[in-house]
């Protein structure tokens, strides 16, 4: 049997959860916990195979509770179980030890596959955390191979990326090195196609990656 914790604030949600899995015939619900804090008694106390972790709980919230439960109860999985699906939860959750996360919009049949996959030793993830999770890796490697991609830019590109991300304009740019704005505007289009770049907010991502500029200025 895989024996289960469900862990939401949401009294009624716990309950439909329970029935739902209780008609599976591998599946045990062993307890309940409304909070972050009492998902972690729980799991210290029954060592149960996976605790299904809301995130947004009162008391302790399920990123932390995730985080001490991998910690203290290294047998233990947690399947993370949200609403929310947004990249800074996921992130934060899958580095604090979450063993998958499923949105609470999917189906009872993609909950139950995502408990086996999770006992299985897999990491189930919803298509829209997954996508996350490839866009998120994709700009790691990115910010890995920047060294050598902003050696193909000309000093002058350079020079203008850094006081783009710095927060000048076109027009103070030209003013501070002594060109027309046009030929600044030429110059930043330029180094913003060659690096993949749509907006400033990259702009300023990627020079503070390639260490041009720093946070505190």
């Amino acid at each position: 049997m895989i024996r289960v914790v469900i862990a939401d604030d949401h009294t009624m949600f716990r309950a439909g959860l329970r029935a739902l899995l209780a008609v599976e015939d591998d599946i045990e619900v062993v307890g309940e916990a409304a909070n972050g804090a009492e998902a972690i008694a729980r799991a210290k106390e029954l060592t149960p195979d996976i605790v299904v972790m809301d995130i947004l709980m009162p008391v302790m919230n399920g990123l932390e509770a995730t985080r001490l439960i991998a910690a203290d109860c290294p047998t233990v999985r947690v399947l993370v179980l949200s609403m929310y699906d947004d990249e800074e939860h996921v992130q934060q959750l899958l580095a604090a030890g979450a063993a998958g996360f499923v949105l609470k919009h999917a189906t009872s049949d993609e909950l139950v596959r995502a408990i086996h996959e999770v006992v299985a030793g897999g990491m189930p993830l919803s298509p829209s955390v997954a996508a996350k999770v490839v866009r998120d890796y994709a700009r790691r490697v990115r910010g890995e191979q920047e060294g050598a991609t902003s050696a193909t830019l000309t000093g002058r590109e350079r020079e203008v990326l850094t006081l783009v991300a710095q927060g000048h304009t076109n027009q103070a740019i030209a003013e501070l090195l002594g060109l027309s704005r046009k030929t600044v505007e030429v110059h930043r289009t330029h180094l913003m196609r060659k690096l993949d770049l749509h907006d400033v907010t990259e702009v300023v991502k990627y020079a503070l990656r390639a260490g041009l500029i720093t946070l505190d200025g």
